[in-house]
């Protein structure tokens, strides 16, 4: 196991999702999911990526024997957690201290109680011994070569009740060996200004190397670290994606990339910030969570634009409503088309799809009129891509986008005797000069619909064969004629190369699901390069 190609050892960027971020609600990982949130972060960049308690369970003690063998760090050194011995016991004679230098990672996180009352009640012991326990842990593990950070936990509010005991816990590490002193706002209850004042004040009298841990109970997870950093913090530990116990941890993609483009500091290797996004999508992935589309940085709306106002400023200059180039946190600029859509946001939307307008503004403004009148209707263009497409192109070119005709279609569903239930769908269609009639079973009306029309059609486009619907929304809009309502079907498709997005708006479920599939088929016969019917 090596690790080469990192930045210098003056500031430290330490994750913890495999540890802290695993704590959230709904996340359960494997020794495979750990090993390959592991491999991502160490392409990423960051500088330790903390494994988990070993010892502790079965499934920590075998994720760090499997990263020995089976991981060879480029970038990141991996850090073994747990606590320091027990009262009353010796460092050298404590099983849990014994199972860290096992793990045979080469730096190891110990957690300190710097609270008092956390000392005296959890603990159940003198605040002197903890001292001492801190002590002899640290110097115990330095003694058998390993590299030791000391996370003090609770130590904010153990700072607020007793601020010279807090301070010498901070002191006694630090004079045992420790490299970092890790300050931890254990229940995240702080704001940065007091974080600031706090780590300014410790930094002065102890002397010691500090590092922040911030949990985000006041939404100031972030915020708090930097605060720390302004403070003379030179370690930071966050989660990927802000993953963690009760609402989360510092997420570590907004604090790099804050520390590198807002502050200057070169904290990652060369070239892994524009990685951020792809590594954040893989992380939530691999822990099956849906990337959260609003996440600063690198959520897929970071850097997209919807008011008519800011896409005629962006069309001028994309700095006037950016704070970054997207392109250097690996993500994109999204023009977004809606029913606030001016000509500017066409015209960028088209420049963006690959379609020249060529600065025809009678044809920007019938296609802002007809959003503006299709979004009244109940559609969406900013969540339907592929619809807006084509709508774009219907208008360019002077007609829809046709690669076969409906003539008509229907969905059965029976209910049974017996309690079994059918459905079942008819397709009669003309596709290159041939009338076809198709007939499928499927699983529900919108499944035997997909699956009729997938009858009709492969064998004339076989391209389709390739098309996998990957998500299906229904939404019921506000009712505009008594107790009627309107339904509007948002579906996702894919190819295995990408994924694109259809929108269909009816009195009915099945009716708009049916002009959401109608558009999905024909976007990726057009993705697929099939030329049009004559």
């Amino acid at each position: 196991m090596t690790a080469t190609s990192r930045p210098d050892d003056s500031f430290h960027v330490f994750d913890t999702t495999l540890r802290d971020g695993a704590q959230r609600e709904g996340i359960n990982l494997t020794v495979a999911d750990k090993l390959a949130i592991a491999r991502h972060l160490d392409d990423f960049g960051v500088g330790f990526i903390e494994g988990g308690w070993p010892g502790a369970n079965p499934r920590d003690t075998e994720f760090f024997a499997r990263a020995r063998a089976e991981i060879e760090f480029r970038h990141a050194q991996l850090v073994a957690f747990g606590a320091t011995r027990r009262p009353g016991a010796r460092a050298e004679d404590d099983p849990q201290v014994r199972a860290l230098l096992e793990s045979g990672a080469p730096v190891i996180t110990l957690v300190a109680k710097s609270h008092d009352r956390h000392v005296e009640l959890a603990l159940r012991t003198t605040l002197e011994e903890n001292l001492e326990m801190v002590r002899d842990t640290v110097a115990h593990l330095r003694s058998r070569g390993r590299r030791v950070f000391v996370d003090c936990e609770h130590f904010f509010d153990g700072y607020r009740a007793n601020p010279e005991y807090a301070k010498a816990v901070v002191t006694a590490a630090a004079q045992a060996g420790a490299d970092v002193v890790v300050l931890c706002d254990t229940n995240g209850g702080m704001l940065p200004a007091q974080i600031q004042a706090v780590v300014s004040t410790v930094l002065a009298d102890t002397g010691a190397r500090l590092g922040i841990h911030a949990q985000d109970d006041t939404g100031c997870a972030v915020a708090n670290t930097l605060a720390a950093v302004d403070a003379g913090a030179t370690h930071v530990q966050c989660t990927a994606n802000g993953y963690g116990e009760r609402v989360g941890n510092a997420n570590l993609f907004p604090v790099v990339a804050a520390l590198e483009l807002k502050y200057g500091r070169p904290v990652l290797p060369e070239g892994r910030l524009s990685e951020m996004t792809r590594i954040s999508h893989a992380i939530a992935e691999v822990v099956n969570l849906t990337p959260s589309t609003h996440q600063p940085y690198v959520g897929v709306s970071a850097f997209a634009h919807k008011a008519g106002l800011h896409a005629s400023a962006i069309k001028v200059d994309p700095d006037l409503y950016q704070h970054i180039a997207p392109e250097q946190v690996g993500n994109t600029m999204r023009m977004l088309v809606s029913d606030m859509a001016g000509r500017a946001s066409i015209e960028l939307k088209g420049k963006e799809l690959g379609i020249d307008l060529g600065g025809d503004r009678a044809l920007v403004g019938r296609v802002v009129e007809r959003v503006k009148e299709r979004e009244l209707q109940g559609y969406t263009y900013e969540a339907a891509d592929a619809s807006f497409e084509l709508l774009l192109r219907a208008e360019a070119e002077g007609r829809p986008l046709k690669y076969f005709e409906v003539e008509s279609w229907r969905a059965i569903v029976e209910d049974r005797p017996d309690g079994t239930h059918a459905n079942e769908a008819t397709v009669k269609l003309w596709a290159k000069s041939e009338r076809i009639v198709a007939t499928a079973e499927g699983n529900g009306p919108v499944n035997a619909l997909d699956r009729s029309l997938r009858v009709a059609l492969e064998k004339i486009y076989p391209q389709l064969a390739a098309l996998e619907l990957v998500d299906y929304k229904v939404r019921i809009l506000e009712g505009k004629h008594g107790t009627q309502s309107t339904t509007r079907v948002l579906i996702s498709t894919s190819d295995g190369k990408g994924e694109w997005s259809t929108v269909g708006v009816a009195e009915n479920v099945i009716a708009a699901s049916w002009q959401a599939l109608e558009d999905a088929y024909t976007y990726g016969l057009l993705r697929a390069g099939v030329q049009p019917a004559e």
